[in-house]
Formats: C-alpha cells, structure tokens, sequence
C-alpha cells in the first residue's frame, strides 16, 4: 500500500525488506540526444533526478585532422581549419594563417587586416546567434531560433560573396585574404547590420528577460573566478564569471588594437550569465563591424594580400602577360611555399574562446606538426564539475551555456 504524503509518494515499509539497499543508476545523455550538442556521450550516475557524477565520452567524430596536415602542403592543410569550428569557420582559419605569417615574416596589408577583422566578427556573431538561440530552444523556447536563423543566413551569404562558398570558405590565406570584397558588398553588410540590433533587442525581451528562462539558468552551471581560471575556461565562459580576459585586448593582433570596443563581463559566473555576454558581444561586434566598413572605405583599391610572390599568388591578368607570374602560380599551387625551420604558437579570440595553433616547420612545404589547441576542450571537461548535485534537466542548460561544437573537440 502507498500513500501521497504532501506530494511525495510513501512506500509502505511493510512492502520493503529491511536489508534493501537503494543504489544510484546509470543513465546515457547522447550521443542521440538532440541536446547533445553533436556526438557528446554524457554516463550520468543519478540519485533520482539528481546528479551525482557526469562522465564525457568523446571521440565519436575524431577524424585524424591533426595526422592528416602533416601530409599537405601548408595551403592544402588550410580547408581543414573550416571544418573544425563550422558555427564559425573563418575564426579557425584565423589562427592557422596567423601561425604561418609568424613564421614567415610576412606582413599582411592594412586592408587584408581590416576585411579579415570584418569577418572575424561576422563570425562571431553568426556562432552566438547559434548558441543564443539553441540555449533557449535546449530548455523549452523554440521562437528564438526561427527569428535568430534568419539573420545567419544574411551572414552565409556574406561569406558566399567572398568566397564562393556559405560554410568552408578557406577564404582567409597566408598574407592576407584570398580576393577583395564584391562591388556592393560593404553596403550590403552596412544595411543589415542598421536593422540587426533591433533583432537582438528583440530576443532579448522574449527570452532574456523571461521568468521561466531565467528559472532555467540563473544560479545553474555556477562556476567562480578562480575555478574559471583552474579548469582553464576562455571566452564567454570566463568573461561570464567577472574576468574581463579576451585576447583582442589582452594581445592584439591585426588592427584590434586601433578599433574600439568593449568587453562584457557577468557577475554570477552562472548559465544566464554566460547567456547574456553572447548577446552584448553580437552588439560589441556590430561596433567594430562598422569601424572596419568605415576605414574600408579609405583604403579603397589598395592591396588585400601580400605582394610577395613567393608566398600569395600572382592577378590572373598579370600570369597572362609575365612568364615570371606563371611561373610562380604554377609552384605556389603544385610544391606550395617552403616555410623557416621553427615553432610557434599563436592563438585568437575566436568565438568560443582562445583557439590555438602550434605550429612546428622543419623547413619544408609542409607542417612537421600541427596540434590544434580546441577552446570546447577545457570546458568540456568541467561538466561533471558544473553538473554535481544539479537535476537531470539542468544538464541542457549548463552544457549549452558552454557552447561546444564537436568538430574542434574532437579534431
């Protein structure tokens, strides 16, 4: 016999042998489950609905990326980089063009750098526009992703205009970027970024500023300053806990240290915090998206990649006039270019985090070693951390508050 006592259900303890033990089970979160995030496999040991162990498995995506550019020309090796973070694709390439122009000792044109920037922020705003709004689907909204799509598909076809392409863009190449911006492209961005914080504001009202999305996460996934610090976060989940640490302003690279911008902080270091720097950092990149359509616009017709012939290829109408040009065309793309003997590590801001290249060259046209240092790594290794003593249903929030994408997980 049972009884309801105050809404919980009572065993009659005639029905339970005295020497019964009750023991935790084991639960699989993924890698099926459509909150995973990808091909995540979480082993939960639960008490109830309560959480008392969190276990990640990876693996389930490896593909050898790393082995795979050591066998390639060192342009060759670059498509890969697109297919690490695919929420954000430039922002890898980013890192790895980077690395080779630190070992090279080209400088890339102030023009490169600023439509490289361009980018770099577009891409950041379209990965958030992803998190933002698979963070509130993950707990029960689905209106946000609908409107919130729309605006990344702007974004995809910024991208094709460069590149020819809406995801893989291998747009960005050692010495700057691989062509200049379309006629009319730099007005397009301009216009739809005028109308793009109406957007923002928008989802912020419905889903920011709603009393059940915030039940689901504000003092949910809390993680302090220090144990930021400890379990090596970056990124929004970093800047979510109250330290102001973004590489953009800590070690410049490219024209960031000329443009202005700030960077957003939380205060709880909790799931609606890390919410909330996505949403004001899509707004910190319209500003510096706008200052770098404004300086743009002075520096019209001047070069987009280095004019180093050995390192970026020559016009098509100069290959059609100069043996030399051809000549240099026809090795860039069949031996590549020999990088200097060395090591070096350059890492970016890129969307999730600090994403890392380790680069080593033995002096060949290929990479001796490339090891990818992936941002959703160390965060990810903190579920079983953030999880411990949570309820089954806050395991959506916290995971989608970090943000992971397995193609740069697991590489």
């Amino acid at each position: 016999m049972t009884e309801i006592l105050d809404g919980e259900i009572v065993l009659d303890p005639t029905l339970v042998a005295p020497d019964t033990k009750i023991q935790n089970y084991m639960i699989n979160f993924g890698p099926q489950h459509p909150a995973a995030h990808g091909v995540l496999r979480l082993v939960m040991e639960l008490d109830g609905e309560l959480i008392e162990r969190c276990d990640p498995h990876i693996g389930l995506l490896h593909r050898g990326t790393e082995k795979l550019i050591e066998y390639k020309t060192y342009l060759q090796a670059l498509p890969y980089m697109d297919r690490l973070d695919y929420c954000s694709p430039m922002s890898m390439e980013h890192s790895y063009v980077l690395a080779i122009e630190k070992l090279l000792g080209v400088d890339v044109p102030m023009r490169g750098q600023l439509i490289r920037v361009l980018f770099a922020e577009l891409m950041r705003i379209s990965n958030h526009l992803m998190n933002v709004g698979a963070h509130v689907m993950d707990v029960g909204g689905l209106t946000p992703i609908l409107w919130l799509f729309v605006e990344r598909e702007r974004i995809y076809q910024f991208s094709e205009a460069v590149s020819g392409a809406r995801m893989h863009a291998a747009y960005f190449r050692p010495g700057g970027v691989h062509q200049d911006l379309p006629a009319g492209l730099a007005e397009t961005i301009r216009e739809w970024a005028a109308q793009f914080s109406n957007v923002l504001n928008d989802v912020q009202a419905l889903a920011g500023d709603n009393r059940i999305f915030k039940q689901r996460n504000v003092d949910i996934g809390v993680i302090s300053a220090k144990d930021a610090i400890a379990w090596g976060f970056t990124g929004p989940c970093i800047r979510g806990s109250g330290i102001p640490w973004d590489l953009r302003k800590a070690q410049p690279y490219e024209c960031y240290a000329d443009l202005e911008f700030d960077v957003p902080v939380g205060n709880n270091g909790d799931c609606y915090d890390r919410w909330m720097v996505r949403m004001e950092e899509m707004r910190q990149s319209l500003r510096l998206v706008e200052q770098c359509l404004n300086r743009l616009a002075h520096c019209e017709g001047e070069p987009v990649c280095t004019l180093d012939r050995k390192v970026s290829p020559p016009k098509r109408g100069e290959m059609k006039r100069s043996m030399e040009a051809l000549i240099h065309h026809f090795k860039l793309y069949t031996e590549g270019f020999k990088v200097p003997a060395g090591e070096v590590y350059v890492a970016t801001e890129s969307p999730k985090g600090e994403f890392g290249i380790y680069l080593v060259s033995d002096g060949t046209n290929k990479p001796y070693r490339c090891h990818i240092r992936a941002t959703g790594m160390s965060h990810l290794q903190a579920m079983d951390f953030l999880l411990k003593g949570h309820m089954l249903a806050d395991a959506p929030a916290v995971l989608g508050s970090l943000d992971i994408v397995f193609g740069e997980v697991d590489r």
